[in-house]
């Protein structure tokens, strides 16, 4: 399989959707910034929760993106929350982020319908 054959099997790269491309980017400075406050507090267990969050965020396929998104979004419960033990500051930034890359993602999948 050629390199252009692989690509149109798998989609379209990243940089070819600059403003996803962007989007994720941002959460994934974000949810770093989370990961690092949530060691600094010793919260364990967000920590391993959050801890893929960065990498997957800024290196992940495009059609792995949602998947990532969403379980980011997943960590603010209305039961369990980040929110409880993170402060605003760090949080609130991600959760902007990640809802911003989950509205770009969506109008990427309404043009292409």
């Amino acid at each position: 399989m050629t390199s252009a054959s692989r690509r149109h099997a798998t989609g379209p790269a990243r940089h070819e959707r600059p403003v996803i491309d962007e989007a994720a980017l941002v959460a994934a400075r974000a949810a770093s910034r989370m990961v690092a406050e949530a060691r600094e507090r010793g919260a364990t267990r967000w920590t391993a929760y959050l801890e893929p969050l960065p990498d997957a965020l800024s290196d992940g396929a495009l059609s792995d993106l949602r998947r990532v998104a969403m379980r980011a979004r997943a960590a603010y419960g209305p039961k369990d929350s980040v929110r409880d033990v993170l402060p605003r500051e760090v949080t609130e930034p991600f959760l902007e982020a990640i809802d911003r890359l989950l509205k770009e993602l969506a109008k990427r999948d309404v043009g292409s319908a």
